[in-house]
């Protein structure tokens, strides 16, 4: 119930923002995409909030700047999709492909990830190789399909200025990380708890308070890394550069 009531203030914060009516229709998405026959399609900047996407092919789409607030996404296809200052807070993105994609600077609160309060192998959409430079992200990824990911300066953090409902941070706990790039990212607070996050380069990253409990850091690059007060028990330290300067004990290794 804790949870549910976090999750509620997200929605009720992003959904008390202002938005303005979509430029387009679902069908006139539709056609612009056919008529694009598989090339660039360019829907940069346009209005799309609150329209039904899912489904559709969007593969190598422009979609830089558009605003995308509530869309559904279900089972879409955004491989390779440029979604650069995309807002897709409170987008559904339930079994959709953003294998790629673009999302540097782009928004992403509250996405729905599942039916239910719990994510599913099932239902889990795949972020495999994706550009989230710079990205605003206050959502649940648990268990999902981040390798190789780039999150070099991504905003992760819980915001502790607007905690009224609870706290509110990123889930990553889980999630396939190998090789992600966190180079500078804020994750303070953020719940890595078995995340895979082997080979991953977080230096300079801010794991302040963040919760990496169990989490496999093997050959992960901690220099420069702010640790106070995360949490490393039963992690995987094996091979991981910067553990000197954290002073982290040899009993955390495994």
């Amino acid at each position: 119930m804790r949870r549910a009531a976090q999750w509620f203030g997200v929605w009720l914060l992003i959904a008390a923002l202002p938005c303005r009516a979509a430029d387009l229709s679902a069908q006139q998405v539709r056609e612009i995409l056919a008529a694009a026959q598989g090339g660039h399609a360019d829907l940069s900047g346009k209005a799309l909030d609150g329209l039904d996407l899912s489904q559709l092919d969007f593969k190598r789409a422009d979609l830089s700047g558009a605003n995308l607030f509530g869309a559904k996404l279900d089972g879409a296809d955004l491989s390779d999709a440029d979604l650069s200052g995309a807002r897709l807070d409170l987008a559904s993105v339930m079994r959709t492909n953003f294998a790629r994609a673009d999302l540097s600077n782009a928004s992403l609160f509250g996405l729905v990830v599942s039916t239910g309060l719990e994510t599913s192998p099932a239902e889990a959409p795949s972020f495999r190789g994706a550009n989230f430079s710079r990205a605003r992200i206050i959502a649940r990824l648990s268990r999902f399909d981040l390798s190789g990911a780039n999150f070099t300066e991504a905003k992760m953090g819980a915001d502790m200025k607007n905690q009224s409902m609870g706290l509110m941070r990123t889930d990553l706990s889980g999630a396939n990380l190998a090789g992600a790039n966190f180079t500078r990212a804020d994750l303070g607070r953020a719940l890595l708890r078995f995340a895979n996050l082997a080979g991953a380069d977080l230096a300079g990253a801010n794991l302040s308070d963040a919760d990496l409990s169990g989490a496999d850091l093997s050959g992960a690059d901690l220099t420069g890394a702010d640790t106070t007060g995360a949490d490393f028990g039963g992690a995987v330290l094996t091979g991981v550069r910067g553990l000197e300067e954290k002073g982290l004990a040899p009993a955390t290794t495994r």
